[in-house]
């Protein structure tokens, strides 16, 4: 059975490749944030793997490597946004380059093996003519993007000197309709033609494919290379004129507090849980846990640098009084907290504060399993047995 890795494959243009190696009789492995929508593409021909580039997590990717059914490999995922550079937050540039560049060419490396190799291979990366030249208005995603621009066109040739015909294919397009990445709809009746052109090209083993090319961009990137300044200053004031710059806030930051004591799984979820739902992630760590009635066994500072171990974590602060204060502090866009806090004075209380502040509270539902409880018990009982 041929099979084939989209990653990225849930909307847009990765969608719309989908449907169209479905058709050629491959089996998908789609790795995304989320699954496809109902309907969009035929059940029994994929399977989903959940993956977020932006916390690159290797082992979703290896078995795929490994899976010599594999012999197409097509990276779409991507992430930006129209707006002048001091309209980014530092969590946002972080993000865009991750997922844009280092955690692409990291899937390239996982997946190395197979393209140097002299059996077939097809792969291929979504790039952007932001890549080819200056993009004032998107500056950190023009950067994320001429990187791997540059990557792929090195690399390319060391595949040719190691005597393989296998290539990268770097599909660098403008925008274009029917895509959810332009905060539009997935529409596959508009990008499907796209898509079959992008499965023509990765095919054929090409390793360039601007859509577009001779009709418009040839004369586009001549104009750039001319005169690269006067270039960037029309660029800039057609986005301008065009409404298409937004120097509105996107980062959505999310906060949590707790003790963290004796941290174990539960509280990894629940970190895990929280990342899932903002871009960056703020932990108070309470000083102890008094105001539940509980001693601490690790220290404050101690607590602190363990949980800002973790991978989900952005920053870690003190924890304020209480959760309000914190805004006052850190304007977060998102609360998370136990679902068992939901109706008590407190956070009716909170409710009604973070009326007109745009803050959503988020309840995680209470799982069964390891509790800092549990241990403390295990421990102190522990303790008193070895001291009879």
């Amino acid at each position: 059975m041929k099979k084939a890795v989209i990653v990225g494959g849930s909307n847009g243009i990765g969608l719309a490749i989908c449907n169209n190696l479905i058709a050629k009789g491959y089996f998908l492995e789609i790795c995304d944030r989320s699954i496809p929508e109902d309907g969009k593409l035929d059940t029994n021909s994929f399977h989903f793997n959940y993956c977020d580039l932006s916390v690159f997590d290797e082992s979703v990717f290896i078995p795929l490597a490994e899976d010599l059914d594999v012999d197409l490999l097509m990276i779409t995922a991507g992430i930006g946004r129209v707006a002048d550079f001091q309209a980014h937050h530092l969590v946002e540039i972080d993000k865009i380059i991750t997922v844009d560049t280092i955690s692409t060419i990291k899937l390239i490396h996982i997946f190395y093996s197979r393209i140097l190799s002299k059996k077939t291979f097809y792969a291929g990366v979504m790039g952007s003519i932001s890549g080819w030249m200056s993009t004032p208005a998107a500056a950190v995603y023009a950067a994320a993007k001429a990187g791997i621009v540059r990557f792929i066109e090195s690399v390319n040739i060391e595949l040719e000197l190691a005597g393989t015909d296998n290539r990268i294919l770097d599909v660098s397009p403008a925008s274009f309709k029917g895509s959810k990445f332009y905060g539009g709809k997935n529409d596959l009746t508009i990008t499907s033609p796209l898509a079959d052109q992008i499965i023509e090209h990765l095919f054929a083993r090409d390793t360039r494919f601007i859509p577009e090319y001779e009709e418009t961009f040839k004369a586009v990137l001549e104009r750039y290379h001319d005169d690269p300044h006067e270039y960037g200053l029309h660029s800039y004031q057609y986005k301008k004129d065009s409404g298409r710059i937004d120097n509105s806030k996107k980062v959505k930051i999310g906060y949590l507090s707790g003790t963290f004591d004796l941290f174990h799984v539960g509280h990894l979820n629940l970190l895990r849980r929280a990342k899932e739902q903002c871009d960056y992630l703020i932990v108070g760590v309470h000083e102890s846990g008094k105001w539940k009635g509980k001693e601490t066994f690790i220290p404050l500072e101690e607590r602190k640098a363990i949980v800002g171990a973790c991978k989900y974590v952005d920053k870690v602060v003190d924890s304020c009084r209480e959760d309000s204060d914190a805004w006052d502090l850190w304007h977060y866009d998102k609360l998370f907290v136990g679902s068992d806090y939901k109706g008590t004075e407190r956070f009716v209380r909170y409710e009604e504060y973070f009326k007109d502040k745009g803050v959503e509270i988020v309840y995680f539902p209470y799982t069964q399993g390891t509790s800092s409880t549990q241990i403390r018990k295990t421990v102190m009982m522990k303790t008193n047995e070895n001291k009879e």
